[in-house]
């Protein structure tokens, strides 16, 4: 009578009399679906394929729920398993599995089409022309080849002792500064 609320409410208070019941969770999972509640109905689900694994409409169920929450793949996998419970199952056979193979397909297809546009779009648009060799980039280059020049002529390390002191020294080509024998950490 669509009165899913209802229904909902009769699962669980069965649930807390046999939470063994794998038929319970399968129903329960059916009846969220129809109020478009689809993790809980996968849990629900997976629940019922947890109590009783050779349900095939646990299965079954758990496919559909799958299905609503988008997981093609799982959903397949799950009315394969059904099948192979119960092959002569035409209702799993002809809407369950066949709608999931052509919403496979269809996935397949858009994702291929998004790639597709993507790729056209990076070929059409066009990468700037930059002037490598202007006077402005030349200095910029020049000044940054100055500064790295000055900085390696200069050696510097940073000491922290193991008293927690950080000294900087700047050392000589021709006479390297020594640390105390308290040395922590060195860096350059």
């Amino acid at each position: 009578n669509y009165r899913y609320r209802e229904a909902l409410v009769k699962w669980d208070e069965a649930l807390q009399l046999t939470p063994e019941d794998a038929t319970l969770y399968e129903m329960k999972s059916q009846v969220l679906m129809s109020l478009h509640e689809m993790f809980p109905a996968v849990h629900a689900a997976e629940m019922a394929v947890q109590r009783n694994p050779r349900s095939w409409d646990a299965w079954q169920t758990l496919g559909r729920a799958q299905l609503g929450l988008g997981e093609i793949a799982l959903a397949i996998r799950s009315f394969q398993v059904s099948l192979h419970i119960f092959p002569m199952n035409p209702e799993v056979w002809k809407e369950d599995l066949s709608w999931a193979r052509k919403l496979q397909e269809q996935q397949k297809a858009t994702k291929t089409e998004s790639v597709q546009a993507l790729a056209k779009e990076l070929v059409q648009e066009s990468i700037p022309d930059y002037d490598f060799e202007s006077d402005e980039i030349v200095a910029v280059c020049a000044a940054i080849a100055e500064k790295e020049k000055a900085l390696s002529a200069a050696k510097t390390m940073v000491i922290v002792s193991a008293s927690g002191t950080v000294e900087t020294v700047t050392e000589q080509d021709d006479c390297p500064a020594t640390p105390d024998a308290t040395l922590f950490i060195r860096a350059r």
